[in-house]
């Protein structure tokens, strides 16, 4: 792709400048300081390839445990966050002050400290000494300041708020107040145990996260960034509004390589936004369709934001599952996103831009569509079986004969790519443009999609963790940036092979450089919300904000999560989103959680999760202080708050998402069967284009204010049908409380009943909630109680629990001496709810029967 097209140079170096600030770091250093940063960033993604992969265990050297790999992770990442961020605006970016260099070695030495004194702190559990104290202390003031250099204030202070708070608790006013921590215990809690900075958010970076955003960061070295944005172009580019479109596709590609929105942005934006108003977008529009689907990359699986590899940890989940529940609501969002965009193009007549494919007639493409796609599910199945066959019967070699397979089908890939030109996209803002054709342009770089079909693989087939995936899938990654060139070359019978090799390989230091950079922030963002979560937990201040929320809310579920979606928005206005969603599932979630089963809603902790994560991703759009929208802004040339509203109305369909699953589980893919699930998706697509339809204002034609709200009431029927459901036929019968081990005995094991219990939380104050309970196997009632470890007293028709065993079933469900059952319900086979979306269906055909004869009405008055 050409580079005339970005612009001014001046707009090009306020983007970079923003990119930096944001993301790698504003400061490049000439001279020996710029070559030792570049060395000790490239050695950090060199120390974490290493521990990630088998070698120290096979060589016997180089074994870290947890919380030294940590230690050693939060050491780099301050040390380079002083090197690479200046300290104010107006500090020197060519060279590095002196202070600079006693702060990031002091910081590096305290972030150190960890794994240096490891086995003298083991041996003093609980008990520093002073020189412990000092460094933790001198620790926590630097990560702070590098906390300010690297993601602003706000991160800062609310972490110093809650530092504060925990010193400060014994003068807290009301039930704020507790007996407050000493600066030893404060400094023990936070620096030298794993419960706060060294705590799981930090972990996860060390395991995780710097894997996947190395392997990004190669991938996009290697030029696969550019050539998603140029397939995306060549399959879309015609179609009405086809740029804007086509931005929509790349940048959810993008996101696979990219963990953060403004660089989403500003990569794929550079091309795409000129492209759109070339064929009719404002700036404010072309800018607001880059946010809206930058922003939307962090949702996408199978590679995610940071925060999507906090909450395997956090809820207790594979990745895998992870995936799976977040799949649906992403893959709708975008699909959503692009009907939105068609929906503009249809109000102001857009047109596509010329096609440079030659002709074909519809059937002729959709017959090669689906043989393209029996051909990938066939090559997949015997890829699946034919492994499954010889990893038995090779045994040990089976991993040596699967990478030289995996050599092979990247050198036939190299092969085809090889019979087909080089292709460059015209510059945007030339007067006349043509896309390129599809075929060569997907030909020419399919050795990039290699990779992550690898890493796909190792998650969700070899179930590997995901680090070791990310491991496994850099590797790759490394060989193809090395080798693609020469070979490339070499099959073209062109270039020079020992210079092919060389660009190869600086292309792999940059990658190994940039995928460290972009480390930076999230490795110091991660360690400072540990102190919020440290404090969280050392000061019992979650259960005093889950008082204060309560009250606030009034005991009703939606009122809470409109306050914990507007908690998020206001902090992801300063904080980034991987220590939003840190900070606000750490205070909210459990509250959340504990308020739907006090009003009957049992939301699956992973729902809850996911609701943070989405608002958190939402921050970045928000006005007034939406970074992606600004980023977009200086692309398109629009104004910023402007494009941010835009995008926030773009993204509603994103803001809804959250609240419908909360209450409707089956779009997280939660206890549906396969068939069920492409019911759903198809069903919630549907919901979902409806919703798009009726915030747009428009369909086949303009909607008629009674035509919008028609058709969000539509919307919402096809996404939650027990809603409506519900109150026809109810889905439970109730049984007196007296009756309940009757009840156990009479319904087939693995039926999960609806209790609702009375009894008192960890303080002695009352309690009522609802649990789920599985009926576990048994002949009778009275031997599935014993199986649950439950005894039971029925006295003066009331149901008492008299006895709970030790570590059963029943004491992890939360049953305990003393409650009382007060309702038990038994799901019986009542009508299917999907039977509502009958009525929803024959309501929309009369909407579109209503638009579709008023578009004619149109058409023949303006051909009058």
């Amino acid at each position: 792709m050409t580079e005339n097209h970005k612009g001014s140079s001046s707009t090009d170096v306020d983007l970079e400048d923003m990119v930096a600030s944001s993301d790698s770091g504003a400061r490049n250093p000439i001279g020996m300081p710029g070559k030792l940063l570049v060395s000790i960033a490239a050695l950090w993604s060199l120390f974490q390839l290493w521990i990630a992969s088998p070698l120290p265990y096979m060589v016997k050297f180089g074994v870290f445990n947890a919380t030294e790999s940590r230690s050693i992770h939060l050491a780099f990442a301050m040390f380079l966050a002083f090197m690479a961020y200046p300290a104010l605006k107006r500090s020197p970016r060519d060279h590095i002050p002196i202070q600079d260099w006693v702060m990031a070695l002091a910081a590096a030495f305290c972030g150190g400290y960890m794994f240096l004194f490891y086995e003298q702190l083991a041996q003093r559990p609980g008990a520093p000494i002073l020189q412990d104290v000092i460094v933790g202390v001198v620790g926590i003031l630097l990560l702070l300041e590098a906390t300010r250099r690297a993601l602003g204030p706000p991160l800062m202070i609310v972490a110093m708020v809650f530092l504060a708070y925990s010193l400060a608790g014994p003068w807290m006013p009301g039930i704020l107040s507790h007996k407050g921590v000493s600066l030893f215990g404060l400094i023990n809690h936070q620096w030298l145990t794993t419960q706060g900075v060294f705590g799981i958010a930090l972990g996860v970076s060390t395991s995780f996260v710097f894997l996947f955003v190395l392997f990004g960061a190669l991938l996009d070295k290697a030029g696969a960034g550019n050539y998603f944005i140029q397939v995306a172009f060549s399959l879309l580019g015609h179609y009405k509004g086809g740029p804007a479109k086509a931005a929509v596709v790349a940048s959810g590609m993008t996101g696979l390589i990219s963990g953060s929105s403004i660089a989403n942005v500003v990569t794929t934006g550079t091309f795409t936004v000129p492209m759109m108003k070339r064929v009719g977008f404002s700036s404010e529009k072309a800018g607001a369709v880059e946010v809206a689907s930058s922003v939307n990359g962090q949702i996408m699986p199978p590679v995610m934001g940071a925060a999507a590899f906090l909450m395997v940890e956090y809820v207790g989940i594979p990745y895998v599952d992870v995936i799976k529940h977040a799949f649906l609501p992403a893959l709708i969002s975008y699909i959503a996103l692009v009907y939105i965009v068609h929906l503009e193009a249809l109000k102001a007549n857009m047109q596509g831009l010329e096609s440079s494919n030659p002709p074909k007639p519809l059937v002729r493409k959709v017959v090669g569509f689906l043989a393209g796609l029996l051909l990938m599910m066939i090559t997949s199945l015997v890829v699946y079986y034919g492994l499954g066959w010889l990893k038995p019967a090779l045994g040990a070699a089976a991993s040596w004969f699967i990478a030289a397979a995996l050599v092979v089908i990247y050198l036939v890939l190299l092969k085809v790519g090889a019979d087909y030109p080089e292709l460059e996209l015209d510059d945007p803002n030339s007067p006349v443009i043509k896309l390129p054709q599809t075929r060569p342009t997907v030909m020419v770089g399919l050795q990039y999609i290699l990779p992550v079909v690898l890493l796909i693989w190792c998650l969700m087939v070899e179930r590997l963790s995901p680090g070791l995936s990310a491991f496994w899938a850099t590797v790759l990654m490394v060989f193809i940036i090395v080798t693609q060139r020469p070979i490339m070359a070499m099959l073209r019978n062109q270039g020079n092979i020992a210079s092919d090799l060389r660009e190869g390989a600086m292309d792999l230091w940059v990658g190994l450089v940039t995928g460290a950079r972009n480390m930076i922030g999230i490795g110091i963002a991660t360690a400072t919300a540990g102190i919020i979560v440290g404090a969280v937990s050392q000061t019992g201040v979650g259960l005093v904000l889950a008082d204060v929320v309560e009250i606030l809310s009034m005991g009703q579920l939606m009122l809470i999560l409109l306050f914990t979606a507007i908690l998020s928005l206001i902090l992801g206005m300063g904080l980034p989103t991987t220590a939003n969603y840190i900070v606000v599932s750490a205070l909210l979630a459990p509250v959340i959680v504990q308020l739907g089963e006090q009003n009957g809603l049992l939301v699956p902790l992973i729902a809850v999760h996911l609701f943070v994560f989405y608002f958190g991703i939402m921050a970045d759009v928000t006005p007034p202080v939406g970074l992606a929208s600004f980023a977009a802004a200086a692309v398109s040339g629009g104004d910023p708050i402007r494009t941010g509203f835009q995008a926030f109305y773009y993204s509603l369909r994103t803001a809804a998402l959250p609240f419908l699953f909360i209450f409707n589980t089956d779009l997280l893919l939660i206890d549906v069967s396969w068939a069920q699930g492409i019911l759903i998706f198809v069903v919630a697509t549907v919901a979902m284009l409806i919703f798009a339809a009726a915030t747009q204002g428009f369909m086949l034609t303009r909607n008629r204010w009674y035509e919008s709200v028609l058709l969000l009431l539509i919307a919402f029927t096809l996404f939650r049908p027990g809603f409506w459901m519900d109150m026809i036929d109810n889905p439970y019968r109730e049984a007196a409380p007296t009756e309940f081990s009757q009840v156990l005995g009479s319904v087939e094991p693995g039926t999960e009943l609806r209790l609702q219990i009375s009894g008192e939380d960890s303080y002695g104050s009352p309690l009522t909630t609802y649990m789920r309970l599985p009926v576990p196997d048994g002949d009778d009632g009275q031997e599935r109680l014993d199986n649950l470890g439950l005894e039971l007293m029925t006295r003066d028709g009331r149901a008492v629990v008299d006895m709970v065993t030790f570590g059963s079933e029943a004491s992890k469900l939360g049953f305990d001496f003393d409650q009382e059952i007060i309702k038990v319900q038994v799901p019986e086979g009542g009508l299917p709810k999907e039977l509502m979306w009958i009525p929803a269906f024959l309501v929309f055909g009369l909407v579109v029967m209503l638009q579709r004869r008023r578009r004619e009405d149109d058409t023949v008055t303006a051909s009058a």
